[in-house]
């Protein structure tokens, strides 16, 4: 990536070094206000009686449900008096801290997604962490924290915390040390305006992410890294004023994105490689049923090295499977191949995907270090621009050293303190069961999932292409 040289540059390239930057980043600006944060009591709006309400601390690991703020002042209190396979339900409020969940198969849920609020008043790092296996997390909304608004991780640290990365900035981790969380839900969850990631699950598997909102998100609005086999959908999603919509990275193999909506970020969707984690390379995910549009608002946070205009980039990711998405009016380029590192791409397929008014609709950036094979355009695809082009009008395959791709000069970007908050959102439908995440995701059949209109989940949305 990059090695070309001069001013080409290679335009998914930025998405690698952005990761590292964004977490030292944000790691000083915890740093700087830890003293803040630890001075700051977590705090309900309104009037709560006592530490633990009308429980006992007797009760502590006990309880099958803890109303919040009833039996318990802070969600943090009611984890502690919840028993596994046990249910958090918070009434609207505005909670001021921070929640680790470590109790296995519990469902921490919302009354009102838009009235229960966890903010982290940007003085705290993850709103939500999950560490414990079959977890729900739904109908509730989480903002302003300096890294990610709900992180799902099979990683600790040495005080048994949740974390994504690796100490010295996402060094790749041994997944025997650190098996991956087995077994996971987020779902109508609003999540904006966090230094990291709205939604992040890193070293999970057996998962879904679903009817989530995120923008403001300084590295993406959803991630997922870290899997093989993933066993993860991520389905139903809208991801916008990101500067990236969703990431995946070294998440491989039933591995689902489907039918989201990915607008108005820097870049929509990025998969691929990352040597700054395990399970390298990435391999074999499946992309059906999205709409990829107008990925270049200004109104979004800046992204390291200028990314801006791309639909959707895979670096050094081989045998994925891009079917049925609508790739609109995205500037630079709709899709992009391209190599990572040493990384080659390598027989990734392009099905009866839609392109319309993109600067480029395909582009092939594999290069001379790590040439691609394979990496086929079908000729059901609707396009009108392919780089380099192909031999033939009825599709075909790039292989090889691709092309030098450039974009133009990205806008500044906003602050991800700054992007507005976003209209209301959906609830949780009445009535739905209060289950653990077990048994996910169940059986998934993309043939089900259709070639997406502009107003897929246009309901809530705020950038319309």
């Amino acid at each position: 990536m990059g090695e070309e040289g001069g001013d080409v540059m290679v335009v998914m390239s930025v998405l690698r070094r952005r990761r590292s930057r964004a977490t030292l980043w944000a790691a000083g600006v915890a740093g700087a206000v830890i003293g803040v944060a630890g001075a700051v009591s977590f705090l309900v709006t309104g009037g709560v009686a006592g530490v633990f309400g009308g429980v006992s601390t007797a009760d502590e690991g006990s309880l099958a449900l803890v109303e919040v703020p009833r039996d318990a002042a802070t969600l943090q209190q009611a984890d502690t008096l919840v028993k596994p396979g046990g249910t958090i339900l918070v009434s609207s409020g505005t909670y001021r801290e921070s929640v680790t969940v470590d109790k296995p198969r519990v469902v921490l849920r919302g009354l009102d997604r838009n009235g229960v609020v966890l903010d982290g008043g940007w003085r705290m790092d993850d709103g939500i962490t999950v560490t414990a296996p079959g977890v729900s997390v739904e109908n509730l909304t989480v903002r302003d924290y300096n890294l990610n608004g709900v992180l799902v991780t099979g990683e600790t640290d040495v005080d048994g915390e949740g974390v994504g990365r690796g100490s010295d900035g996402y060094a790749p981790q041994d997944p025997s040390k650190y098996p991956p969380l087995d077994g996971f839900r987020v779902r109508y969850v609003t999540s904006y305006d966090n230094g990291l990631y709205g939604i992040y699950a890193f070293d999970a598997h057996d998962g879904v992410i679903e009817h989530t909102y995120t923008s403001g998100g300084a590295d993406s609005g959803l991630y997922v890294g870290q899997c093989a086999p993933c066993n993860v959908v991520v389905e139903n999603n809208v991801a916008e004023r990101n500067a990236v919509g969703l990431e995946a990275d070294n998440a491989s193999e039933q591995m689902y994105v489907l039918a989201n909506r990915l607008t108005g970020n820097r870049v929509g969707l990025a998969i691929g490689s990352n040597y700054q984690e395990a399970l390298i390379p990435q391999r074999s995910a499946t992309i059906v049923g999205n709409l990829v549009a107008h990925n270049d608002d200004p109104d979004s946070p800046e992204q390291a090295d200028g990314g801006f205009g791309i639909g959707i980039g895979i670096d050094g990711g081989s045998a994925n499977v891009v079917e049925r998405n609508r790739v609109v009016d995205n500037p630079t380029v709709g899709l992009v191949i391209e190599s990572h590192e040493d990384l080659p791409p390598n027989g990734n397929t392009l099905d009866g995907n839609v392109f319309s008014a993109n600067g480029l609709d395909v582009g092939y950036a594999a290069s001379q270090r790590a040439p691609g094979s394979a990496d086929c355009v079908k000729a059901d695809n609707v396009l009108t621009s392919v780089q380099p082009a192909l031999t033939s009008s009825n599709g075909g395959c790039l292989s090889g050293p691709g092309a030098n791709l450039t974009q133009p000069a990205a806008p500044l970007g906003v602050s991800f303190h700054d992007v507005p908050a976003p209209p209301a959102q959906q609830d949780l439908p009445a009535g739905t069961p209060y289950t653990a995440a077990v048994g996910l995701p169940g059986s998934v059949d993309v043939d089900q999932v259709g070639l997406p209109a502009l107003n897929l989940l246009s309901n809530g949305a705020v950038v319309n292409p």
